[in-house]
């Protein structure tokens, strides 16, 4: 992020995190393809909520990877809506049965879609330390007014109802996901950051979809599933990245950028 005038430079590097830390190694191309799927959404959910875009016009050297975006308030809270039971709320429900204060059926399997899209906040954490799931009353407390959480919740749930059904059109599977929100002059909510890209969301492929255990994903997972068979202890510093880990990531956030948009990178 960089000051530009009254509006800010949003960067989208070729890094890439797992378990909150950085990689060493970058996936080539990342950036661009970040910033492209968050235009294409940006501009298909902009009758929901207003967001942080200013322009695409940038200083040459970072264009195609960067946007031009509003300077807001941002809300301390990351929105999170799931319709499946992956990650992290998979194992709270394993060890409660719910996640985030939210009751669940009992005998639900891992993947397994939810009755319904459930929210399910978390704190921002730190740099090197992990964000929390929280329910919403802590979540209200943050925000310091319940009304607007509610009101956070709602626009959320929304979001992600309409990209669900976008991407299962396209024969993708969105499991979950997460959004920020800031406020800024005349406008209480703002969507900010990236939103519905491989790094704030779980993209499966339909056709392959089984619940019961972890899924093909064009996201992260094989990232992560890889560097937990390296017995990497997820402390810093990370390991370098294999060629075809790189590889193999790098093609996924392609292909997940050409089903959703039906546009080549």
């Amino acid at each position: 992020m960089y000051e530009l005038g009254d509006d800010l430079l949003m960067v989208a590097s070729d890094r890439i995190s797992a378990y909150d830390v950085v990689m060493p190694t970058p996936i080539p191309g990342k950036g661009e393809l970040l910033t492209k799927m968050s235009l294409y959404w940006f501009g298909l959910l902009a009758d929901i909520v207003p967001n942080h875009l200013v322009s695409t016009e940038v200083p040459d050297d970072v264009a195609g990877r960067a946007i031009r975006v509003r300077r807001l308030e941002m809300y301390p809270v990351e929105c999170v809506v799931r319709g499946y039971l992956a990650g992290s709320g998979w194992k709270e429900y394993g060890e409660t049965g719910e996640v985030c204060g939210i009751a669940l059926p009992e005998g639900l399997r891992e993947s397994e879609q939810l009755p319904e899209p459930i929210f399910t906040p978390a704190t921002k954490a730190e740099v090197g330390e992990h964000d929390e799931n929280v329910d919403f009353d802590h979540a209200a407390e943050l925000i310091g007014d319940r009304a607007l959480m509610a009101e956070l919740r709602r626009i959320s749930i929304e979001l992600y109802q309409r990209a669900a059904v976008h991407s299962a059109e396209r024969g993708i599977i969105l499991a979950d996901t997460k959004f920020e929100f800031g406020s800024s002059p005349g406008a209480e909510v703002v969507l900010a950051d990236e939103v519905f890209t491989p790094d704030s969301s779980r993209f499966w492929p339909a056709d392959r979809y089984e619940p019961g255990g972890s899924q093909p994903s064009f996201d992260k997972q094989p990232l992560r599933d890889w560097l937990s068979a390296s017995g990497w202890d997820k402390r810093p510093p990370a390991p370098e990245l294999p060629g075809e880990v790189v590889e193999d990531t790098r093609r996924r956030y392609e292909e997940a950028y050409e089903r959703i948009s039906a546009k080549s990178p």
